[in-house]
């Protein structure tokens, strides 16, 4: 179940870019808690402690409780930016949320068990990754299992109304989705003939990256909803 992680937050009143490079540069996250109606308050998260938090594979389901000095609250991250080179987290939006409420979260898909099928030749085609489901907001499961062992032959598979949920946990996406499916091994003309149009696919993209490339480089050309001169 979700473990909670208890972090300082200092409410912050500076808005912008600006004010975003200054906290960052002094090992602060700009962040924004909302829900319950209530106004969204703009916060100042510790970088450190918060990286920590959510590091692991349930990290987005991380249940913070925000220091706030003279009170505290309860949060989920709902939303995380990053930045694309370094992949430190850039901002937070958090949402607020109360002992007992439900909540709706992705959870992590993870396989245990050998898989049999897989030992006489077949290939694992995993479609899901997460699970979409209910839970209550303080008992948030870290990750749910499919028991690989099922997996017996080619064509088996797993939909997500066959995963056996923990207690309190509902599904809410689709029921029939396919979780997990064994594929036989493609021959060997079925992989050229698939690596051929890969080979044909990356060509076509190349070839359209360069003419984009080129019309760009003209500056001087008008644009095609550019009114006529004169």
């Amino acid at each position: 179940m979700s473990s909670e992680v208890r972090i300082p937050a200092e409410q912050r009143t500076e808005f912008g870019k600006g004010f975003a490079r200054r906290s960052r540069r002094a090992g602060k996250v700009p962040a924004v808690l909302y829900g319950h109606g209530e106004a969204p308050r703009h916060l100042a998260l510790p970088a450190r402690e918060l990286g920590h938090a959510f590091k692991g594979a349930s990290g987005s389901n991380v249940l913070l409780r925000l220091d706030l000095g003279e009170s505290n609250e309860l949060a989920l991250p709902r939303q995380i930016q990053r930045d694309p080179l370094r992949g430190d987290v850039t901002h937070v939006d958090l949402l607020l949320v109360r002992m007992g409420e439900k909540v709706t979260v992705d959870i992590p898909i993870v396989i245990v068990g050998d898989i049999p099928a897989v030992k006489i030749g077949g290939m694992l085609d995993q479609q899901l990754t997460v699970l979409h489901v209910e839970a209550e907001a303080t008992h948030i499961p870290a990750s749910i299992e499919i028991d690989g062992t099922v997996l017996t032959d080619v064509g088996a598979s797993v939909h997500a109304r066959d995963i056996k949920l923990p207690s309190g946990v509902t599904l809410v996406g689709d029921p029939d989705a396919i979780v997990v499916h064994i594929v036989g091994a493609p021959t060997e003309a079925e992989f050229e003939a698939e690596l051929a149009a890969d080979t044909e696919a990356v060509a076509g993209d190349v070839a359209l990256e360069e003419a984009a490339a080129a019309a760009e480089g003209d500056d001087d050309a008008p644009a095609e909803d550019a009114p006529a001169e004169g």
